[in-house]
């Protein structure tokens, strides 16, 4: 890898500054023309909200999908990802964009208990959503897709945690070993410790049966997003859980998203069936 740090991920997208323009830009189009309802609060911090996205007609019962976004737990608005809601319209479903605090000033721990707890709400309040609390499924991106990992996970220091039910995830690009992290270029900017690493590693957590896991990678993303998938989902298969791991040609770790929130392409399509088939 040259020398270079390979999780700075803009030294390896081309275009990195106009990717994230546009899957912003194309949120904002989404919201121009969907039924949103905003912040609404699953706790009492600032952060702990959580946007709504409607279809156009919805119905009873209609299955929820969360996305959860990343920035490599330090950065990261929730109204620039709700382009990802697209393809959960497109199959009639409702979607949940969730925001969280941020690193350094707030600790690793925090974030895994938020998004639990943003999904618990969902689930006690899906009935008067429209939703079937019983037809949740759930998507992350990078840092993302390691703290949605946690609704299926509990880490090595945890007594037994409170879970909700759900039927899928969808972890995009995510990071599962995070040993690499507190000495990498994050180190100022996050300021995780190894212990925090050690603590909330994915590979280290002790995984449940279930949901099923379908893992993602960009053929174009560095290596430690490439290994660490692989890793989790072989871990996943060895203890006979249901684990997929797809890598999907040409995309790194950032047009990942502007597939994902695609309904016309590949990866936006595996998203409308998770939904559809909740």
């Amino acid at each position: 890898m040259d020398g270079r740090d390979p999780y700075r991920i803009r030294d390896f997208v081309p275009g990195f500054d106009a990717i994230s323009a546009e899957i912003a830009a194309r949120s904002r189009s989404l919201t121009a023309r969907a039924t949103v309802r905003a912040d609404l609060a699953y706790g009492e911090g600032p952060r702990e909200t959580l946007d709504l996205i409607l279809p156009p007609a919805p119905t009873a019962g209609a299955p929820l999908h969360v996305f959860v976004h990343g920035g490599y737990w330090r950065s990261g608005e929730k109204e620039a990802y709700r382009c990802v809601a697209a393809p959960v319209l497109a199959a009639g479903g409702i979607a949940a964009v969730v925001e969280y605090d941020l690193m350094p000033g707030t600790r690793l721990a925090i974030l895994v208990g938020q998004v639990r707890r943003a999904v618990h709400w969902l689930q006690r309040h899906a009935a008067g959503i429209g939703a079937d609390p019983d037809r949740i499924t759930v998507s992350g991106h990078s840092a993302g897709a390691h703290l949605a990992s946690y609704l299926a996970a509990a880490g090595p220091q945890e007594t037994p945690p409170d879970l909700p039910r759900l039927r899928g995830l969808l972890l995009v690009s995510g990071i599962y070993d995070l040993s690499g992290i507190p000495a990498s270029f994050l180190k100022d900017e996050a300021r995780m410790t190894p212990e925090e690493a050690a603590a909330w590693s994915p590979v280290t957590s002790r995984q449940m049966s279930s949901p099923p896991r379908t893992f993602i990678v960009g053929g174009e993303e560095t290596q430690p997003f490439h290994d660490q998938a692989g890793r989790l989902h072989r871990l996943l298969r060895a203890q006979g859980s249901e684990s997929e791991l797809r890598t999907e040609p040409n995309l790194n770790h950032m047009n990942v998203v502007l597939d994902l929130a695609d309904p016309k392409q590949p990866l936006g399509r595996h998203l409308a069936d998770l939904v559809e088939g909740s």
